[in-house]
Formats: structure tokens, C-alpha cells, sequence
């Protein structure tokens, strides 16, 4: 495996340099690779939610149990229904009075 060590300037993230590193970790994620990223607190190993054989790349990478869920991250609300099987009303009600923003559900 082949690891890349690619840097966004948080001062800067529309600079040439960290457009590209955008654009090389999209890709990766694209073709079903991981990627690590910083956290608030820890690094976290992120694939694409969609993509069963990504998704699987991060329990073996982690050891993580596969009765552990991971986390996934959507840009929109109109993916919802593509990552959860049924969202309570009060999800619905937290949805509506904080997005767009930063929820954990």
C-alpha cells in the first residue's frame, strides 16, 4: 500500500498547493481508497460511505468489530436517505434547527 503524506494550508485552503491535495485525496476516495484527516480531538480514517469495499478497508485497517458503526459524514440533506435506514422526528427536529452545521446523530 502506498501512503501520501498531503497537506491543506488551513490559512490558505484555496492556494495552488492545497487545491491539489484536495484534488488528490478526492480521488483516492473516488477509486475507493482511505484517508486519513485531522479531527477537533484525534485523526480519523475516512472512506466513501457509499462504497461497501471502501467502507470495509476501514474495519480491517482499524480492527474495528463489524458490530461497531462508523461515522458518516454528508454534505447535504438530501443524502440522508442514502446512509440511514429511518430518522426519528426529534433527529428531524435537531436536522432542522442546526444544519447547516456540525451534528452528530
Amino acid at each position: 500500500m502506498k501512503t501520501l503524506r498531503l497537506s491543506v494550508d488551513p490559512a490558505h485552503p484555496d492556494s495552488p498547493a492545497s487545491r491539489q491535495a484536495i484534488a488528490e485525496a478526492t480521488e483516492i476516495l473516488r477509486r475507493g481508497g482511505t484517508v486519513a484527516f485531522p479531527t477537533e480531538t484525534v485523526y480519523g480514517l475516512g472512506a466513501n460511505a457509499l462504497d461497501p469495499t471502501a467502507v470495509a478497508k476501514i474495519f480491517a485497517a482499524k480492527e474495528r468489530p463489524g458490530w461497531d458503526p462508523i461515522i458518516v459524514h454528508i454534505g447535504e440533506p438530501s443524502l440522508l436517505d442514502r446512509v440511514a435506514a429511518a430518522v426519528p422526528a426529534n433527529a428531524r427536529a435537531l436536522m432542522d434547527a442546526f444544519w447547516p452545521g456540525p451534528l452528530t446523530l
